[in-house]
């Protein structure tokens, strides 16, 4: 009987049309395979066998493990807030300035809130930003840049003029600016403003890996095929770049976690949204150190922090996951071992 033999340029990785090289390795390394990542495409079976291992290098990495636990706590929490807090967060109904009791856990403010009530209701907007704006930007950035480097010429150079000019203009500056002009605003037009000044570094960052695919053989293919450029930027170059894709989004929402809860913080955003970065204004306003209320300023800050952290860890995690030279030596053993069975 005889055997199908894959072709030699198939099994090279970051060579075929539904697999990408990962972000920064050298020819022939180890691709997202070889580290536990679930290939393009194949339905049934096979994407059962790609869940099992994206689980699989998840829990093997600890980054990983811890981040997707926090990030999982803080949706559950933004989904259901009802079911954790019982009080109406916006309520000045309770004695004023009160600590920590078996009755509100964490005190009321100085306007008679429940505090506990407000961090638990204020992770929805704040998650709502992050993903939002990581959402818009990768795809902002992925279209700009993906196109720029695939149709050159006048395209590229315009595009790349633009991605540059935002590039030099700091970005929190710009964004206070903004935000002056449009004081009060929304959870909507915050995500809008943010996706719209923080996309050109990513872009650069997808231009790059995209003017290395854009002389491969596949592509040369779908050219020959009649393909048009529309259908070769969406269907052949950007299913490549899935790790490169992910590692963004992770980044853009970390950064639209850190920059929103700075707006809101110094009076940019709509005070009477309930978030973390309100609180932070209301309880600096009055002056919550000072008048025994260090609850009121702590524990949305912590909550910043593990946000951004449960992005920033599943951000290095991937990149630990994908390029074999940044896992610690336990791991490659690991990964070793599981290659033997």
């Amino acid at each position: 009987m005889a055997t199908l033999r894959t072709p030699p340029e198939a099994s090279k990785p970051g060579t075929g049309p539904g697999f990408g090289a990962a972000p920064g390795l050298p020819a022939g390394a180890a691709g997202p395979a070889a580290a536990g990542l679930p290939l393009a495409g194949g339905g049934g079976i096979a994407g059962a066998r790609s869940l099992r291992r994206m689980g699989r290098a998840i829990t093997a990495n600890r980054k990983a493990t811890v981040g997707t636990v926090l990030l999982v706590l803080f949706t559950f929490v933004a989904l259901f807030p009802g079911l954790i807090a019982h009080d109406n967060p916006q309520a000045e109904i309770y004695p004023r300035a009160q600590s920590p009791s078996a009755q509100h856990w964490l005190g009321t403010t100085a306007f008679g809130q429940d505090m506990f009530a407000q961090v638990v209701w204020g992770t929805r907007p704040v998650l709502l930003i992050a993903v939002g704006v990581g959402l818009l930007a990768t795809v902002v950035a992925m279209l700009i840049g993906v196109a720029a480097a695939y149709l050159g010429g006048a395209w590229d150079g315009t595009l790349s003029v633009i991605t540059d000019v935002l590039l030099v203009i700091p970005l929190f500056p710009l964004l206070i600016i903004i935000g002056s002009y449009l004081h009060g605003a929304g959870t909507s037009v915050m995500i809008a403003v943010i996706a719209a000044t923080g996309w050109s570094y990513t872009a650069r960052q997808l231009r790059a890996q995209a003017l290395s695919l854009r002389n491969r053989d596949f592509l040369s293919a779908a050219k020959v095929r009649g393909e048009r450029p529309l259908y070769i930027i969406c269907v052949e170059i950007i299913p490549t770049m899935t790790s490169l894709l992910v590692a963004a989004f992770l980044t853009n929402a970390l950064y639209a976690v850190l920059f929103s809860s700075s707006l809101q913080f110094i009076g940019l955003g709509d005070p009477n949204v309930t978030s973390w970065g309100t609180m932070l204004y209301w309880a600096q306003n009055n002056e919550a150190f000072q008048t025994g209320l260090p609850l009121w300023i702590i524990v949305p800050g912590l909550c910043i922090v593990a946000l951004g952290a449960a992005f920033a860890l599943l951000n290095y995690a991937f990149d630990e996951i994908g390029n074999p030279a940044l896992r610690p030596a336990r791991s490659i053993r690991r990964v070793r071992a599981q290659r033997a069975r």
